[in-house]
């Protein structure tokens, strides 16, 4: 993708404006200096917090706890975005490689091959091989992938598959993976299924998953700020952007006022007619609230902040700018609960790794099937955290289901303490011998997102803008509600390429985008996958439809 934007650019007279410190505000930073030669002091990143990194964190210490509020996976080859970022920013520790060299050196030495992804209520771990489709599974997923978003328009998942499907093990280890609900957009699926087709033959052990060295906060978001910094971008914490002001003129709209709070006193910021305003409209992880052992996460339902109030604000000014009331206003839709578990005795994670027979690392989810909250857990390679000491470990879990009751703390997982949840994964994992003495030793932190997967929810074209709308003379939209055309939201990549489409539309560099990776369309990947789908069976009108699909 190239663009052709008609406009002269002076790089020395540019200001740039990042709103948000996420990893969208850092790529574009990253994408302004390296290609388009933009003086870093001339970049300017405001966020509303003391810290970067957004939705990319990583915090704590033995003492209180570790947290993560989230974790993510990478894949070899449909990341190519962030790993072209990763190659140019130094490692911490040796500025004579880079962070992708060390995220390559880790993962050839732990690499992902699980045992033990599905279990059940019983703590038997399941042969997960399979895929678990009957007929009219297939036929039904072959539809999905053959539909165009147009014909799938505001039609969920449930809507495009019969009952049998989600009994699949193609959808339990497919569903955790990506984290789907039943309830969410049929045409995110599909872009999924189409982005990720390369990974069917890997979901019951997630061989084609490549994970950082730490938590990203550690392994992306901390090398990338202290390059930055040193490079001599203007990092601003503490700074609330609250609104826009736009001058219009022949439908064109022109950002040519910031305004934001900095200690709660008022201020403006003056847009030249050589800058440009980069904002991170919504957010994964506003409102979310964290728990302890003895106290409950604060369930905010409709708590709307941050991102989302400054994108209802510039929404107002032109239906280009997309509907934030669609990913925000549906929060029983779009809320997971996750929990960080930090050990001080290695019982746990001892007994963890001899009933898997994955040392950690290289096991990725385990996810229990049956469990009434659905829940997964990831065992990590050990430290996860740099400032982790030798003798504590720490590892992370989700569930999809949070509202329903689970099936031994017979209470709604919303309602659980960091205490109950860990009972809960206890009893699923039968290590109740050791259960006292692992409690009395662990501190579980659960944390409750409201709009964790609202990038999910059901939508009709417009309500994401693009991310350099037709009107707009000097603004662009990052991250995951800005739309990208065949790309996957809830990947890092997707930030980072929203903010590579951004830098080099307005600085009309002679640059193309990095190229989306479209395995289906390889008859290496068909073949494979098509042999997965369709294991021990003879079913020439299914292989003929992915053979029309993929190939002709």
């Amino acid at each position: 993708m190239r663009f052709n934007f008609d406009r002269n650019v002076d790089v020395e007279k540019i200001n740039a404006y990042l709103v948000g410190g996420g990893i969208a505000s850092l790529s574009a930073a990253v994408y302004l200096i390296r290609d388009g030669h933009v003086p870093a002091k001339n970049i300017h990143i405001l966020e509303q917090s003391s810290i970067e990194g957004g939705s990319m964190d990583g915090a704590g210490n033995p003492e209180t706890g570790y947290v993560i509020r989230g974790g993510r996976m990478f894949d070899e080859e449909a990341y190519a975005c962030i790993f072209g970022i990763m190659e140019c920013i130094p490692s911490l520790t040796d500025p004579t490689v880079s962070i992708m060299d060390e995220f390559r050196a880790f993962n050839k030495k732990v690499h992902t091959s699980s045992k033990a992804r599905l279990i059940d209520n019983d703590a038997n771990i399941l042969e997960s091989s399979k895929l678990g489709f009957n007929r009219q599974d297939r036929l039904a997923l072959i539809d999905i992938l053959m539909n165009t978003e147009e014909a799938l328009g505001t039609k969920t998942i449930t809507d495009c598959f019969p009952e049998t499907f989600f009994e699949t093990n193609f959808w339990y280890q497919w569903t955790t993976t990506f984290a789907f609900e039943p309830w969410h957009s049929a045409v995110e699926f599909k872009r999924y299924l189409h982005r990720f087709f390369h990974e069917l033959p890997r979901i019951s052990d997630l061989s084609g998953v490549r994970r950082t060295p730490y938590n990203q906060y550690d392994s992306i978001i901390l090398p990338m700020t202290e390059w930055l910094k040193g490079q001599g971008v203007d990092f601003q914490y503490g700074c609330l952007v609250t609104s826009l002001e736009f001058n219009t003129e022949n439908d064109k709209k022109t950002v040519k006022g910031i305004n934001c709070l900095r200690a709660e006193k008022e201020e403006k910021i003056v847009v030249e007619a050589d800058d440009f305003v980069f904002v991170t409209i919504g957010s994964l992880t506003a409102g979310a609230s964290l728990g302890s052992m003895n106290t409950v996460p604060k369930l905010n339902d409709k708590t709307v902040g941050g991102d989302w109030s400054l994108w209802e604000k510039i929404a107002k000014e032109s239906p280009e700018f997309g509907r934030p009331e669609v990913f925000n206003n549906r929060v029983e839709e779009s809320m997971w609960e996750s929990f960080t578990v930090t050990l001080k005795d290695p019982t746990m994670f001892n007994k963890i790794i001899e009933y898997t027979g994955n040392q950690p690392g290289t096991g990725a989810l385990m996810t229990f099937k049956d469990s009434g909250w659905f829940m997964s857990i990831v065992l990590h390679n050990q430290p996860h955290f740099i400032n982790q000491p030798d003798d504590v470990q720490a590892f992370w879990g989700y569930a999809l289901f949070p509202y329903k009751e689970g099936d031994f703390v017979k209470k709604r997982m919303v309602d659980c303490t960091g205490e109950e949840i860990l009972t809960e994964l206890l009893y699923h994992l039968n290590f109740k011998e050791d259960m006292d003495k692992i409690i009395s030793t662990s501190i579980c932190i659960p944390c409750i997102m409201p709009f964790i997967t609202s990038q999910f929810l059901t939508r009709s074209k417009g309500d994401r803008p693009q991310v350099v709308p037709e009107c707009s003379t000097n603004l662009a939209f990052l991250g995951q509600f800005a739309e990208i055309p065949d790309d996957v939201v809830f990947t890092v990549d997707y930030s980072a390429r929203s903010a590579q489409m951004a830098v080099y539309k307005f600085l009309n560099l002679d640059k193309e985008v990095t190229p989306i990776y479209k395995g289906q369309y390889d008859a290496r990947v068909l073949l494979n996958s098509a042999m997965v789908m369709m294991r021990d069976d003879n079913l020439r009108e299914e292989i003929m439809a992915l053979k029309k699909l993929f190939i002709n």
